[in-house]
């Protein structure tokens, strides 16, 4: 069993707001109660509001602005001698720190915040950052070291009753299924995730199940109506709560059902949307992967092979250089699809 949705990172005068609480709101509450705290003397609770300040500017697409704010919660909060506020901070700056693509510094302080939540005795700061741990790891194609705790982390949340972790792990554990081909069981994951969330009200989470259920019924059975159906209901949720980064993500996934459809004058404008997108909030991973769907379009509209080597090579150097281990595989794939000459291995 579980209950409904919530979220951790609202803490202290902001614990009422609801996990599917509009960003755009939670950033006019969470800077007016920033600054009463200020006023009043309260370092713990300026430590929370700054947190909460950090994760929206963060959601929003504000990269500049959510550094500073989970600095400033970090400072605040050591200086009030506060481990759980603290672990809480790194966590937003190793979650911020993935996001941009610097993936050393994205271990390093999720580390920090897992250690930090173990010494407060945090168990959501410290399931948290080990979350991000493994998601990082996943995202950097590590499957092997990361797959055994993503099913630990799926089952303290069951027990726990925990929906919104479970929905995370559920997903993650679904996407390392759908890229290693076991696309059965990554469906009944991404499926048991929209319903949970969908149960437990957690419109983030269902949006993103909804993702991996459409990319899967593309890929697996060639639904594309299907597919871009979720798409748009997924989508619509995240222009709920404004969630920038999610929708960018929604719309390179639109182009990868256009472009797996044949429908290519349609995918290149959804790859030229999500690209754009992601530019805007300085999410390098997203858009190498928004300028890879690009590239494999452009060359089925004609362009000439030579330049899209040349654009595969360009990627595979911007998509190492970010710390995604499966660079290589991802652009000999792309080769390989489009009848290209696989590339020499630098020595």
């Amino acid at each position: 069993m579980y209950g409904k949705a919530f979220a951790p990172e609202y803490q202290g005068a902001l614990g009422s707001l609801s996990v599917n609480s509009s960003l755009a709101d939670v950033l006019v509450r969470a800077t007016e109660q920033l600054r009463t705290a200020e006023r009043h003397g309260t370092p713990r609770e300026a430590a929370r509001c700054s947190l909460a300040v950090a994760e929206a500017h963060r959601r929003l697409g504000n990269t500049g602005e959510a550094e500073r704010a989970w600095k400033a919660s970090y400072r605040t909060a050591r200086g009030a001698d506060d481990p759980a506020a603290m672990a809480w901070a790194a966590w937003s700056g190793g979650t911020l720190a993935r996001q941009r693509g610097e993936m050393a510094l994205a271990r390093r302080l999720l580390a920090l915040a897992a250690e930090l939540g173990d010494r407060a005795d945090d168990v959501l700061a410290r399931g948290y950052a080990l979350a991000g741990l493994a998601e990082t790891g996943r995202i950097q194609g590590d499957y092997e070291a990361v797959d055994a705790l993503h099913e630990q982390l799926l089952a303290e949340a069951r027990e726990r009753g925990e929906s919104r972790h479970m929905v995370w792990a559920l997903e993650g554990i679904a996407q390392m299924r759908r890229n290693t081909g076991a696309y059965d069981a990554a469906l009944a994951m991404f499926e048991e995730a929209a319903a949970i969330a969908e149960k437990a009200e957690d419109h983030r989470g269902r949006a993103w199940a909804l993702r991996g259920v459409a990319d899967v019924l593309s890929v697996r059975d060639g639904d594309t109506e299907r597919a871009l159906a979720l798409l748009t209901e997924a989508a619509a949720l995240c222009r709920t709560m404004d969630l920038a980064g999610a929708l960018a993500y929604n719309h390179k996934m639109r182009g990868n059902v256009l472009y797996r459809a044949g429908r290519y004058p349609e995918a290149r404008t959804a790859y030229e949307r999500a690209r754009r997108e992601f530019l805007a909030m300085g999410e390098r991973r997203g858009e190498a992967l928004a300028r890879l769907g690009l590239v494999k379009t452009h060359a089925r509209l004609g362009r000439e092979p030579a330049r899209t080597a040349a654009d595969l090579d360009g990627l595979h150097r911007d998509l190492d250089a970010i710390g995604l281990r499966h660079a290589r595989q991802l652009t000999d794939g792309a080769r390989a699809e489009l009848g290209l000459t696989p590339a020499i291995a630098a020595a």
